[in-house]
Parts: C-alpha cells; sequence; structure tokens
C-alpha cells in the first residue's frame, strides 16, 4: 500500500487504562472495546478532545489525556461526522466491529498532547 495516502487528523480523548492499551499496542492502534462500548468516538477538534479529557476522564479516572492521530482520508468517508452538540463538537462513531479495520488505516503513531490530572 502507498504511505502517501491524504490522511486526516483526529483526537481522542482517554483516560488512564485506554492509555495503557495503547502503548501496549506500541502506540499504533486502538484496543478492542468493551461489551458496554458498542462504539469508538474519535473526534475532529483539539478543544472538544480538551473538554472531555480534564472536565470527564479527570473527574472518572483520576487524569485525562488527549491523543492526536492520522487516519486515510479514504478510509474515513465510511462514517459520516456526527454532530454531538454545538458546532465544533464532532465525532465519528466507529462501530466496535470495524475497529480492527480502522486501527490498519492509523498513518503514523498515536500521540499523547495533553494530560491533565
Amino acid at each position: 500500500m502507498n504511505s502517501r495516502h491524504a490522511t486526516t487528523t483526529l483526537w481522542r480523548p482517554t483516560g488512564p487504562k485506554e492509555l495503557e492499551l495503547v502503548r501496549e499496542l506500541d502506540r499504533r492502534a486502538w484496543p478492542p472495546r468493551l461489551p458496554e462500548q458498542p462504539i469508538f468516538y474519535p473526534v475532529l477538534d483539539e478543544d472538544y478532545a480538551v473538554r472531555i479529557a480534564r472536565d470527564w476522564n479527570v473527574k472518572h479516572d483520576g487524569a485525562g489525556f488527549v491523543t492526536r492521530f492520522e487516519v486515510e482520508s479514504e478510509f474515513l468517508r465510511r462514517y459520516p461526522v456526527q454532530q454531538a452538540g454545538g458546532q465544533t463538537i464532532l465525532e465519528l462513531w466507529v462501530p466496535a466491529e470495524d475497529l480492527e479495520e480502522f486501527n490498519a488505516h492509523i498513518v503514523g503513531r498515536i500521540q499523547v498532547i495533553h494530560e491533565f490530572r
């Protein structure tokens, strides 16, 4: 596969447990969803990811992290952008059963860009 495909930047707010699993996967993939997590939600706006990590993950997990990663744009076309609130509250809803294929289209590594405690 040609590695010069156009990519889209996505962010994901995450807690310490999920981040540890990402590290175990060499920061190249997201771990499988738990049975009570039928959808994987990457977001399209860094500020939205910061708000979730800071305001929700810290309260529930003691720490929150914002990750940034690139996914092949062509692959992402199958997931319509979902507006979960205001104009910048945009997410992709990736069914859990698609996550392995989604991971195969990540380009490079998943990076932690913000940390809140």
